[in-house]
Formats: C-alpha cells, sequence, structure tokens
C-alpha cells in the first residue's frame, strides 16, 4: 500500500493535496530571458531537423550558451557547454559509469558530460533507499514516538528492505510468469544508440508487414515503459533518455511555418545508421533523427511531449535520488522553454491550453480540439513539477510567478466548469442562454439541448467525472480515461472530485472496463457521426 501511495506522489507534482492558492505565489517580481545560440564546424541536416552523430571519431563541434539575467542587477556570463559532447562517444568502447546513481549500477553516461553541467559540481549522489521501503520507512518516522518504535521499525527495515539500488539476496521473491514475459518483450523492445539504451519503440509486433513510424522512440509511448524501469531500479535508460530527448528539444526562434516553435519537444526519434564521410567506405556512423510532426501521420506536432518530459524527469529524480540531472543548465533551460511556450499569451481567454486534433496520446481525429481534458490535466502536473524543479534564481523568479498565477486559475477552472454530476447536469438543463455580463452564471453559452440523451441515462446516483472539452457553445460530454485518471494521480480534482470519478468507474465497470483494460473512451463514436468526426478513419474504430 505504501507503494502504491509513493508512486501516486512521485507522478503527481508534489505530495497527496499539498497545492493550494498561496497568495505569496505572486510575490516574485524578477525577469529571466536566455539566448542561446550554437555553431557547429559541420551540418550534415537541413535547418528544418536536427541530427546528433556518434562515431569511432569524437565530435568536436563546440557550442556556446549565453544566459542573461535580468532583474535589480545585470547578470550576465558565458557559459562555455559543448551539447554536442553530451551525445558522443566511442561506438566501439563506451566509457561507462557506476556512480550515475546510489550504490552504483550500469550507468552509461560519460563522466565528463555528467560533471560538466552540474550546477554545484556534485557527480555523485549518497546511497538512496529502495523505492518503496524508502517512501514507507519515511512515512512510519513521521508517526514514531519516542517508546522505542524507531528502532523496532529499522530491525524490521533491516530485514525486509535492501540499502541502496540492489535488492538482498536473501530475498525469495515469487516472479508471476506473465510479469516474467512482459519484462522479457519490453526489453526486447529497447533502442540502442552507441551501445547505451535510450528507450523502447512504440511497437513491435513481427507480424506485421507495415512497420511506419512504429519502430521508433515516442516521447509520449516510452512515459510507462519508463516508470516500469523506474520502479524496477533500471535508472540509467530513463537518464539517457530524458538527456538525448533534451538535444532534440527545438532551440531556435523562427518565424516559418513549416519549423518547430522554440521549445518543443519532438514527437518520436530514430536511430539511424548512415555512412561516415570520408575514405573508407565501410565507416558508419548512429544519428538521432527527430520528428516534430512535419513528417507524422496527420502532420501534427505534439502538444504533450514536452509536459510528459517535465513529469519523467520529476519522477527519475524521485526514484533515483539522483538530482544532478534536474539541476543542470540545460536541463533547467530546456524547463523554462518548455514553460515559455505553453504560458505564451495568445487569442485564448482562458487558463488551459488551446490545441489542435490529434496532437496528443489520441492521435488520430476524435473532435478533441480545443481544449482536451487529458492536455489540462498534463500540463497541470507538468506545472507543479517544474515549479519543484526549478532552480532559484533571478531568472526564475518571473517565470515562476506565471506558473504560479496559471495553477491557480487552472485548477479553478477545471474543477468548476469541467465537473459534471447529477446536480451540475440538472444546472444545465435550467442555463439561460445568452447572457451578457460578468456574472453570468451560463459563462460559455451552453445550450441544454447539446446534452445527450445517453448521458442522462448513464450518469450513475454517486459519481461524476471530468467532461472531455469545455470551449464556446460546446461540452463534450464523453469520458475520456487519461484526462480523469491522471487528474486523480495529480491532484487536479477535489479529494471528493477523486472519490466521485472512482465511484463512477465502479457503477460503470462493464462499459468502462469489462473483459478489456480502461477504454480510452466513452461512448464509442458510431455510424454517421464516426465517419464526420474522424474522417472515416479505421484506426479510430
Amino acid at each position: 500500500m505504501a507503494t502504491s501511495e509513493t508512486i501516486l506522489q512521485v507522478l503527481s507534482g508534489t505530495g497527496p493535496r499539498s497545492f493550494s492558492s498561496d497568495p505569496c505565489f505572486s510575490s516574485l517580481d524578477l525577469r529571466f530571458s536566455c539566448k542561446f545560440h550554437i555553431k557547429c564546424v559541420k551540418k550534415k541536416a537541413s535547418r528544418h531537423r536536427k541530427m546528433f552523430k556518434c562515431s569511432n571519431v569524437l565530435q568536436n563541434s563546440i557550442g556556446n550558451h549565453w544566459f542573461k539575467g535580468l532583474g535589480d542587477s545585470d547578470l550576465s556570463w558565458n557559459a562555455t557547454i559543448n551539447r554536442l559532447q553530451l551525445l558522443r562517444c566511442k561506438c566501439q568502447q563506451a566509457e561507462r559509469v557506476s556512480d550515475v546513481t546510489a550504490g552504483g549500477g550500469n550507468g552509461t553516461w560519460l563522466v565528463d558530460s555528467a560533471k560538466t553541467l552540474n550546477l554545484n559540481g556534485v557527480a555523485n549522489t549518497p546511497s538512496v533507499l529502495e523505492f518503496g521501503d524508502a517512501q514507507e520507512l519515511a512515512q512510519e518516522k513521521e508517526g514514531l514516538t519516542s517508546n522505542g518504535a524507531l528502532n523496532q521499525e529499522k530491525e524490521s527495515f533491516a530485514t525486509n528492505g535492501a540499502i541502496g539500488r540492489g535488492r538482498d539476496d536473501s530475498r525469495k521473491v515469487s516472479i508471476d510468469p506473465i510479469e516474467e514475459e512482459a519484462w522479457d518483450l519490453l526489453r526486447d523492445s529497447i533502442v540502442y544508440y552507441c551501445g547505451s539504451p535510450i528507450g523502447t519503440i512504440a511497437a513491435n509486433d513481427p507480424t506485421s508487414s507495415s512497420v511506419l513510424n512504429y519502430d521508433q522512440v515516442f516521447i509520449r509511448d516510452f512515459i510507462p515503459s519508463g516508470i516500469a524501469f523506474l520502479l524496477k531500479g533500471e535508472y540509467d535508460i530513463v537518464r539517457n533518455f530524458l538527456l538525448h530527448t533534451l538535444q532534440l528539444q527545438s532551440w531556435e526562434k523562427t518565424m516559418d511555418c513549416h519549423s518547430p516553435g522554440q521549445g518543443l519537444m519532438p514527437a518520436s526519434f530514430k536511430v539511424r545508421t548512415v555512412p561516415l564521410d570520408g575514405d573508407d567506405d565501410s565507416a558508419t556512423e548512429e544519428i538521432l533523427d527527430p520528428d516534430f510532426g512535419e513528417a507524422a501521420i496527420g502532420r501534427v506536432a505534439p502538444v504533450d511531449s514536452g509536459l510528459w518530459w517535465i513529469i519523467l524527469l520529476r519522477a527519475y529524480g524521485k526514484c533515483s535520488g539522483d538530482l544532478s540531472v534536474q539541476e543542470r543548465i540545460d536541463v533547467q533551460t530546456g524547463i523554462k522553454m518548455i514553460l515559455r511556450l505553453c504560458l505564451a499569451d495568445g487569442f485564448d481567454m482562458f487558463p488551459t491550453l488551446l490545441v489542435t486534433d490529434g496532437s496528443c496520446m489520441i492521435d488520430r481525429r476524435m473532435g478533441i480540439h480545443g481544449h482536451p481534458l487529458e492536455i489540462q490535466a498534463l500540463f497541470y502536473s507538468a506545472l507543479l513539477g517544474a515549479r519543484e524543479m526549478l532552480a532559484p534564481e533571478d531568472g526564475s523568479a518571473d517565470l515562476i510567478r506565471a506558473l504560479n498565477n496559471r495553477l491557480v486559475a487552472l485548477s479553478f477552472h477545471i474543477r468548476e466548469y469541467y465537473w459534471i454530476d447529477l446536480r451540475k447536469l440538472n444546472e444545465i438543463y435550467r442555463y439561460k442562454t445568452e447572457e451578457y455580463s460578468y456574472d453570468a452564471v451560463n459563462k460559455f453559452n451552453i445550450y441544454p439541448d447539446q446534452i445527450s440523451p445517453w448521458l442522462v441515462e448513464w450518469m450513475p446516483n454517486q459519481g461524476g467525472y471530468l467532461i472531455g472539452n469545455l470551449q464556446p457553445a460546446h461540452m463534450d460530454f464523453r469520458f475520456f480515461s487519461l484526462g480523469n485518471i491522471w487528474s486523480v494521480v495529480s491532484g487536479l480534482t477535489t479529494r471528493d472530485q477523486s472519490n466521485a470519478i472512482l465511484d463512477l468507474i465502479e457503477a460503470k465497470w462493464s462499459d468502462l472496463v469489462a473483459d478489456m483494460p480502461l477504454k480510452i473512451c466513452y461512448p464509442a463514436l458510431e455510424g454517421q457521426e464516426w465517419q464526420i468526426i474522424t474522417g472515416s478513419d479505421p484506426k479510430n474504430t
């Protein structure tokens, strides 16, 4: 039970229900600006695509970061950072690091890279407790008194838990054959870059002849794999994934409609082997080829990739105890760029993120354009995680203030206007339309006629959920599983709303789960409605 509670705390932005609208959030008044420029000796890709190379010849391209903090005092420094050095290695004999995480292990990141961009100059971290056992011990210590319970707990922990990354060999753990088979399949899908694990492919079906882009490493698809590796104590693949995808982030600010926006994370990337320029025709090198949506099916940019990246970054720090990754200058800059992309001013009047259809987990047309619940839940969780990980410096003050203001507005907006239960349903039926005032009850001009007939019959007496979308004159009453479940995990919903969502899933188990895992969406689109909304896309059946 303690382990399951810990998982929720790792995935959510802070501990359970720790967020509140603290007025001190807006007390910071500093500004941050970041200029970044990289010059490479040799460019082998177009300006719309980044390819990072790794060969038996070390790459020596040098990049410079310029950071300039604006506040009461003008702080500036020129930090020379070799970005491409982060990706260089000797393919035949990669230097290995055993002290990346506590207790040693199979770390593969270069020593010089691990130390170069560490704010405190410390590459090693102290030994950390086993993930579940450490959290359980910490919770027990809080409730201990001076009656000797602490010593009893220490004795119990010494016999039941192991210190460090590895488990005690004396513990006999029975492994479920299905779980063992699942781990074998997951490890078979691991992608290696210069001998180091970097992620897992989206799908590995040997019976399918149509590969498309499913042989690539998707940001969102690796998240459940990454969480599984973290809980298993295999931290290196997650660390490599976080740092390599950071190098693929779009850093240049452009005005070209065919170029990714500054701060955008790619939807996926692929490890390619290409011939190496030179006299030796047999020499090859590995490159990382990212896709920001320009080659994706439907040509949509991924809105959720950066949000998932921040969530996984925090989970890595919590599980491994290695906070040096999130303290690195390039990682801190990557977090800020994602936040600035999401918090930028636009035409939208709502605190939620305005996105297009197909730009998130449901990457086909499903009629979720606008403000889909899934993105808002991930946005809230990423804001919480970023607030916890951002270094308290002059350049972050203005961003943290904007972040806190958005958290307050976003949480209120979702809890108040996305929530639906029998009481709220009766209120919508009594809505007056065409109201013009600041005190209007029907703020989004929702017409009661748009309430679907299935909803009245389907809504249980006990329970409720967050609707799938909310726009002017439109409410999407469908139940989307990821958005609702992640709202519970991240603490976006109140305690009563979280309990109501779980009550609804239990009451409607036959519709939402039945004999298969939780459905993505309920109810399913059928007939002409399916043809119109999805464009007759068979992947949406």
